[in-house]
């Protein structure tokens, strides 16, 4: 048996674990795999990966979803990749062996390199070509710390002898045998390296933050050449045309291609993007400009607000806490957790991103009493992420001159739960659209690849084709959505380092 049709390797390879999914030419799934990955915690605050395991892992996927699919190599048109952003790997060009673990986008070990930037009047010049603020989250301190820490490193990137890249870079490396050292423009946004407003890495902001512009891969389109794979990996070299880091990717799936659109993708942590077009919007209220997709060398922008701890907090719940054994028990729990009691969770456990950036606070629970049970903490992990889901929304509206009232597409692996979406358009006050498709980041990345080789239609009509299999109204009243609100802030505010919660106190 093979495929009637050609299809669309996707590469979903995430903070957690790399999935690999194949797409028909009509965007039906047809093969699925999936391998996770392991998380090191060398120190307190560190959080780092493999990349040799990452690698093996996108190829593993990859291997058996073409399997699942019983596809073979020439019905493959095209692969696309979507990755966790941030999460700087270095290597060395002749050997392409990594120098040192990737350190993840949630590690905040350079928390020290970016009070020092900030002391010295730094971030708005910063923040005027990247878009983005001065924090541990971003490429450029990570790449810096591992130069600083790896024996002769930067003086060996200085000679252009070690190369640079997020997790794109790193498996367009290995899939092309290390003939191809490229990123995509949305990839590049994130490394605080790039200058959203022209385009192109800045060498100001190399020098800025002591990263060797040798380093640096080249950056192309969304949707464009990324050379072929070694013929060895798949039987055949396979174009790979569509790259864009995983929030990006996402917001593509769900055809958030007109300003004022909103997305939210609930994974590790959450990201919600608001698409503003082809001019940028420099937030007032904290929030990052990105690059939203850039597609025939037109860029469009976005509003992004990160929230760092979403399913993360579930993962909690299962392997600290202990008291569920798997993540959908969480909304079983929480369903049943007492009316009367208002537990909050601040789910600081690396700090808080968005609009508080506050690297140095930590979590904390609040109006615990003697008849707290488990099936409190449950509700409160999950509403933290609708709190901080509002948190955001606000932000945004501050920001943009949008209608109040929107509808907020989710996706990723909360996104399933009835229970938590539910609860999401209660606390938020909007309605809520799950897609019929939730695979949206695969979908996006898919969706970018298939478009380069002409598979697929043109963006208007790929969103006119998009549905939702599910809308969630808001139930609660008013003046229960306010209550609930007004004690999150309470609790943030007594979370928030004294300094940070001062300063967003002064905000409101």
């Amino acid at each position: 048996m093979t495929l009637p049709n050609p299809c669309v390797l996707a590469i979903d390879q995430g903070t957690t674990s790399t999935r690999a999914i194949l797409f028909d030419r009509r965007l039906n799934i047809v093969g699925l795999a999936q391998r996770e990955i392991t998380q090191f915690y060398p120190a307190p605050g560190f959080v780092e990966h493999d990349p040799e395991e990452i690698w093996r892992s996108a190829l593993e996927a990859c291997r058996e979803a073409i399997g699942a699919a019983r596809a073979r190599p020439q019905d493959i048109a095209a692969i696309g990749i979507a990755n966790q952003r941030e999460t700087a790997i270095v290597w060395e060009r002749k050997s392409g062996r990594p120098i040192h673990r990737a350190i993840v986008w949630q590690d905040r070990r350079t928390t020290p390199a970016c009070v020092d930037l900030k002391e010295q009047g730094l971030e708005e010049q910063i923040r005027r070509r990247s878009g983005l603020l001065i924090d541990p989250y971003f490429s450029a301190t990570k790449i810096a710390w591992i130069l600083d820490r790896v024996g002769k490193a930067r003086r060996r990137a200085e000679r252009g002898e070690l190369a640079f890249g997020t997790v794109d870079s790193w498996l367009i490396w290995r899939l092309t045998g290390g003939r191809v050292h490229a990123t995509d423009a949305t990839n590049a946004s994130r490394t605080q390296l790039f200058d959203i407003h022209k385009g192109r890495f800045d060498e100001r902001l190399f020098e800025t933050f002591r990263v060797p512009a040798a380093m640096a891969p080249q950056v192309l389109d969304c949707a464009a050449d990324y050379g072929e794979s070694s013929p060895d990996l798949f039987g055949k070299a396979i174009p790979i045309r569509g790259v864009a880091g995983d929030q990006q990717a996402a917001t593509i799936g769900q055809a958030c291609f007109e300003p004022g659109m909103v997305k939210s993708t609930y994974g590790t942590g959450c990201f919600a993007l608001l698409n503003t077009g082809a001019k940028p919007a420099l937030s007032k209220n904290r929030l990052l400009t990105t690059i939203a997709y850039q597609i025939d060398g037109r860029r469009t922008y976005a509003l992004e607000g990160s929230i760092f701890i979403a399913g993360a907090a579930v993962q909690w719940l299962r392997d600290g806490l202990k008291i569920i054994e798997s993540a959908p028990q969480s909304a079983e729990l929480a369903a049943a957790a007492d009316p009367e009691q208002r537990v909050v969770l601040v789910p600081a456990f690396v700090g808080l991103g968005a609009p508080y950036w506050d690297s140095e606070c930590r979590g904390a629970i609040f109006n615990l009493t003697r008849a707290t049970t488990g099936r409190e903490l449950a509700k409160a992990a999950l509403e933290s992420v609708c709190f901080q889901t509002r948190d955001l929304l606000e932000a945004m509206r501050r920001d943009w001159p949008s209608p109040k009232k929107t509808v907020l597409r989710v996706d990723g692996g909360m996104a399933v739960s009835d229970y938590t979406m539910q609860r999401l358009a209660d606390i938020i006050g909007t309605p809520v659209d799950r897609p019929a498709i939730v695979e949206t980041t695969a979908l996006g990345a898919a969706y970018l690849a298939g478009l380069a080789v002409g598979l697929y239609p043109a963006m208007a009509r790929f969103a006119g084709e998009w549905r939702a299999e599910r809308r969630f109204a808001p139930k609660i009243r008013a003046r229960e959505r306010k209550a609930g609100y007004e004690a999150w802030r309470a609790a943030v505010d007594r979370t928030l380092t004294k300094r940070e919660a001062g300063s967003r106190r002064g905000e409101r």
